[in-house]
Order: C-alpha cells, then sequence, then structure tokens
C-alpha cells in the first residue's frame, strides 16, 4: 500500500514550486514533461481572445487558482492539448475539485489513448481523495501494462516521478530494461538514486553503464562531479572510491575503472593513488608513459612535488630512447628545485646540490634549443639564490640570442633575463625586455605575463598611476591567473590613496615589495615598519603584517610568522588575507611545529568560518587526514 498521507503536502508544494518554476524561466514545452507557461504572443495567432492566455498564466503566478482554472478550461477544451491541461489538472487539484479533475484525466486518455501515463494522473486524483486503494490498483496496472515501447517506458518513469513516485519509478526503468536490454536506462535511474541520497545504487548505475558505453566516460565523469560536489563528510566520494576499488580488483581487464579513479583522485587532490592507478595503466595498456607525463605536470601545477618527482623518476626509468625523457629530465630538476625553495629551511648545501644536477643535465644534453628550458631554470636559481647574477645573465643571453630558438622560448628567455636585471637594480634594462615581449605578443599569454611584469615594475618605482592603468587592461586577459593578479595589484593601488590624495604609504610598501623581490629581507623589514610610523592605522597595516609573515617564512623563523598571521586573523578577520594567514598558520602547525592537534583546529576554522575560500578543498582534506579518516 503506498503511503499517500505522509507524503500529500510535499507532493503538492512541489508540484506548485515547479510549475511556478517553470512559469517564470519560460521552458520550453516538450511531449513527456510539464510545459512551462507560454508568453501570450507565443499565441498570438489566435484572433478570438489574444488576452485569455496570459490572463491565465497571470491569476496562476499569483495563485488565484479559482480565477485561474475557469480560462484554463476554456482553453483545454478548445485544444485539448497536453499543455493546457496540465494547468487546467493543478487547479482542479488545488481547488479539490476532483470530480472534475477525474473528467479532465478521462478526457485526455480518450484523445490520446497511446500514453499510458494519464493513469498515473488518475491514480493520484484518488488517492488525493482518500481512495488509496483504487489509485495503488492503477498504478500497478500502469506499470504492468506499460507498451513495449522505449519512449513509453520513460514517459511513464516521468509520470510517476512527477507525483513523487519515486518507487514506482524505479520499478518502471527496472522493467523497461527487462523489455530493452539495450536501453539500461542507467542515467535516468542514477539521477532518481542521487536525489533519493542512496549514494551506493547511484554510484553503480554510472559504473554499470560504462561497462555497455564507454563513449558516455566524459557524461559520467560530469554528473559524479556534480554529485560530489555537496559531500562535507565525504561520504559520496568514499561509496565511490571503495566500489571502484573493489571493481578493479574483481575484473582488472577493464581498464575505464583505473581511469575514472585517476580522475576521482585528482578531484581529490589524491595525486598519490592516481599516479598509483596511473602507472598500473601504463604498464598494461603500454602508453610509453604520456598519462604518467600528463599526471606529473598537473602535480607540480598542485604542487605536490614528490609525487612529481616519482613520476619524473618513473619515466626516466624507461630510459633514453623513451619519448618523454628529456623532458622528465627537465621535469625532475623543476620539481626538485620548487620543493627546496617552498620549504623555507632549505640550506646552502641544498641549493649546491640542486647546481650540481643542472650542470650535469647541461653537460649531458649540451647548450641548444632542447635544453633552453634547463638554462632558464639554471639561470634563477644563480641569480635569485646564489646570487651569482652575472653568471644568469650570461646564460640567458646565450639563451635569447640562439638562432634554432622558437619565438615562445625567446620571449620566455627574454621574461627571465628581465627578471635578473630588475633583481639586480638594472630597472631600465628590465622594462625595455618586458615591453619588447609585450609588443610582440600582444594578444598572447605570454605578452599578458610580460605587460604585468612591466606594470609590477612601475609599481615598484613608484608610477602607480602607469601601473594601475596597465593592471586595468590586464583585468581582461585570457590567463585567469594574470587577470586575477592584476586585479588584486589594481585594487591595492586604488585602496590606499592617502588622505591627500597621495600614495606615501603605498610608496614605501612598494619599495619594501621591491627589496623582498630582491631577497634584501632586513631593509625591507624596516621600510615597512616606517609605514606604522606614518599613523597608528592605516588601510595597508594588515598587508604590512601579512608581508612581515612572509619575510620571518623565508628567513625561517616560524614562531614569529605564526605569531603575525595569527594576528592578521583575530585583528582582520573579515579581511581577504584572513584565510590565507589561516592556512600559513595550519601548514607551519602541521609540516614544522608537528602540533596536529592546532593543525587540525585551523583547517576546521578555514572550513567554516571560509567556505568560500580557494584553499576549502585542500584544508578538508587535510583536515579529515589528520582526524585520521580512512584512505585507503
Amino acid at each position: 500500500m503506498v503511503k499517500f498521507d505522509n507524503i500529500r503536502l510535499n507532493i503538492m508544494k512541489n508540484l506548485l514550486t515547479i510549475l511556478l518554476a517553470l512559469f517564470f524561466f519560460g521552458t520550453t514545452s516538450r511531449a513527456q514533461d510539464i510545459p512551462a507557461f507560454p508568453k501570450a504572443e507565443t499565441f498570438s495567432q489566435k484572433k478570438q481572445e489574444p488576452d485569455k492566455e496570459k490572463l491565465a498564466a497571470e491569476y496562476f503566478r499569483n495563485r488565484d487558482y479559482e480565477k485561474a482554472v475557469v480560462l484554463y478550461e476554456q482553453l483545454f477544451d478548445e485544444k485539448e492539448s497536453y499543455f493546457f491541461y496540465n494547468y487546467y489538472l493543478f487547479c482542479l487539484i488545488e481547488l479539490q475539485q476532483y470530480k472534475q479533475a477525474l473528467k479532465a484525466v478521462n478526457k485526455m486518455q480518450k484523445s490520446d489513448r497511446s500514453r499510458i501515463r494519464y493513469d498515473v494522473d488518475q491514480g493520484y486524483i484518488y488517492s488525493l481523495s482518500g481512495d488509496q486503494e483504487k489509485a495503488t490498483r492503477l498504478f500497478d496496472d500502469a506499470l504492468k501494462n506499460v507498451p513495449q515501447v522505449a519512449g513509453q517506458i520513460r514517459d511513464l518513469a516521468n509520470a510517476f516521478n512527477y507525483r513523487g513516485l519515486t518507487d514506482y519509478a524505479i520499478k518502471t526503468y527496472l522493467k523497461g530494461r527487462e523489455l530493452f536490454p539495450d536501453q539500461t536506462f542507467h542515467l535516468d535511474l542514477a539521477g532518481i538514486y542521487q536525489r533519493l541520497g542512496q549514494y551506493e545504487e547511484m554510484v553503480n548505475e554510472y559504473l554499470d553503464l560504462l561497462d555497455t558505453d564507454l563513449s558516455k566516460i566524459e557524461i559520467v565523469k560530469s554528473r559524479l562531479q556534480t554529485a560530489l560536489e555537496s559531500d562535507e563528510e565525504g561520504t559520496k566520494n568514499e561509496i565511490l572510491r571503495r566500489e571502484l576499488l573493489r571493481r578493479i580488483q574483481r575484473t582488472p581487464d577493464k581498464t575505464h575503472y583505473s581511469e575514472i579513479v585517476i580522475w576521482h583522485s585528482v578531484q581529490q587532490r589524491d595525486f598519490d593513488r592516481a599516479l598509483l592507478q596511473a602507472k598500473s595503466l601504463d604498464k598494461r595498456l603500454q602508453e610509453q608513459g604520456s598519462r604518467v607525463y600528463e599526471l606529473a605536470s598537473l602535480c607540480i601545477s598542485n604542487e605536490y612535488y614528490d609525487v612529481a618527482i616519482d613520476a619524473y623518476n618513473y619515466l626516466l626509468e624507461k630510459g633514453e630512447r623513451s619519448p618523454f625523457y628529456l623532458d622528465s629530465r627537465i621535469g625532475l630538476l623543476n620539481a626538485k628545485y620548487l620543493k627546496v625553495i617552498n620549504r623555507y629551511d632549505y640550506t646552502k648545501a641544498d641549493l649546491l646540490d640542486l647546481e650540481n644536477e643542472y650542470h650535469k643535465a647541461l653537460e649531458e644534453f649540451g647548450y641548444n634549443s632542447s635544453t633552453v628550458t634547463i638554462m632558464r631554470y639554471m639561470a634563477h636559481l644563480q641569480a635569485f639564490y646564489l646570487y651569482n647574477t652575472n653568471y644568469a645573465t650570461e646564460l640567458l643571453e646565450k639563451a635569447v640570442e640562439m638562432p634554432s630558438i622558437n619565438a615562445n622560448m625567446k620571449a620566455e628567455s627574454k621574461i627571465e633575463l628581465a627578471d635578473v636585471l630588475l633583481f639586480s637594480g638594472k630597472v631600465w634594462d628590465a622594462t625595455l625586455l618586458y615591453s619588447q615581449v609585450d609588443y610582440d605578443f600582444k594578444h598572447d599569454p605570454i605578452g599578458h605575463l610580460a605587460k604585468f611584469k612591466n606594470a609590477k615594475l612601475s609599481y615598484y618605482i613608484g608610477e602607480f598611476g602607469w601601473a594601475k592603468a596597465q593592471l586595468d587592461v590586464l583585468k581582461a586577459a585570457t590567463s585567469k591567473l594574470i587577470a586575477n593578479d592584476a586585479m588584486e595589484l589594481s585594487l591595492l593601488i586604488s585602496d590606499n590613496i592617502d588622505l591627500d590624495s597621495t600614495y606615501t604609504a603605498l610608496g614605501i610598501f612598494s619599495r619594501a615589495d621591491l627589496l623582498i623581490y630582491r631577497n634584501d629581507f632586513d631593509k625591507a623589514l624596516i621600510t615597512l615598519d616606517s609605514i606604522q610610523m606614518l599613523s597608528l592605522w592605516h588601510s595597508l597595516n594588515d598587508d604590512v603584517i601579512y608581508k612581515k609573515a612572509g619575510i620571518m617564512l623565508r628567513k625561517g623563523k616560524f614562531d614569529q610568522a605564526d605569531s603575525l598571521y595569527a594576528s592578521i586573523v583575530s585583528m582582520y578577520p573579515q579581511d581577504l588575507l584572513a584565510d590565507d594567514a589561516l592556512w600559513h598558520r595550519a601548514q607551519l602547525h602541521e609540516n614544522h611545529f608537528g602540533d596536529i592537534v592546532t593543525a587540525k583546529e585551523l583547517y576546521e576554522k578555514i572550513l567554516f568560518d571560509y567556505p568560500g575560500s580557494l584553499y576549502t578543498v585542500e584544508a578538508r582534506k587535510r583536515f579529515r587526514n589528520l582526524r585520521g579518516d580512512m584512505t585507503n
């Protein structure tokens, strides 16, 4: 027996909401769906009463069903269309005119005998009027007598769904699966199971679909991504992960399960698991490392340097004949470099070890167009960390003047050379190189990068008007990262003009920024302190504290950095820098202090106090790991 009493009120509310939503959004009428209410001009060909439909729609929108039902009855009598039937029936049900509603259903049944969905409407009306036994019989008969036409299966299931009878909708699709083995209805069933919160069934339907039609893999990924977005406790993600691993063990020959595991692991930023599956697929499918190489690059961009190093070493083990051998050597050097400089506690010995590896690579491959990237990395290491700017400049000039180098690599080398010249104090030489690349690549991301660096150079030397003009242009850059950086720096300039319409404090702040760029941290700290001497309060104060904290990180003074970040959160909790400060504190307590309890609290604070933060996904993962959630 269907429990109509418990769901009747909710169904009526849902029906009203759906119909009103359809009216507002103007959804086009479809044969199997409830159509949206049209604009009056849609039916402008009607000559007799051109405003009847518009007036009916107005009454319906205002929930004046007594007036709306009169007009819809007339429209239904005139046209007997499914469109007007729906609105007429809804008004009758709202007014509890069940006998009249049954007459409307019977009329549609006679004019459209091929559609069994009207039996569902009839049963629904009986359930509302209290005859639940008759309603159940009609529903069962509709399910039993559904025509052996695939379209009718979906039509009947939609009718049940619309009336809130999801159990019958599921039974309809399952029967359709028996009648039409080639029409499995996996996507339809998965959608219902998701709405019901039956996530294991949802996952199985999606994965079963891939067993029969691999061309739907991107659709499945898209649907799963949507389903997994709201998963605060990780329940749905864990169900998917567990089911995928079970299927891989049971049917290792079905490689699409491993592909989904890689995709899901990347979505969850679980790059260790992703690499494990990528290696397995690479060996099984003899892909020569293409999948692993792509994943390594993704690990670099997400700052998972150890996983990237593991991936590149795997590729290098394939030998010099591997198509990814040279690229993997370059990638490995970059991953090791980034791992060292992002630790903040690296030593001179670490830097010298890196320098030695760069030298070995250049000795092995030579100075040519294939090794320009290695030359560029080596120059950056020499200038910014070993302070050998002369050698870095010579290396980059050699790269720029190389006759066989392509235009993009030459532009990248010019930008790096300009960075080194700015670092060593040759501002005008640097701006000339940035301008050259900007001019040569006006509509290319590398040109946008050069323009941004030139704008930042202008900011460093206090030319704020010119800098802001260039930054405002870059807000529309195709590169989202450059556009965001440009907007951030532009806002910093516009938000920190002094009361006398000057940029005194910002001028000091930008000079400190340039000193930080040149790794002159002690002078930068003194310069930042002078801003607070101008006034007890300034709009730059939170930025000053944040810069100081970053300097302390670079100097390896982690206690002081933590204290400064904590002051930002306490003094400026609504500021844009608050979640950044929290993230840095959490990282410090997890990775440097070994204080897991505090780290967990800080990650949790990001989740609850700053749910829109860019750090939310990673904070959730790290919080769960520290909490001891199952990860295998």
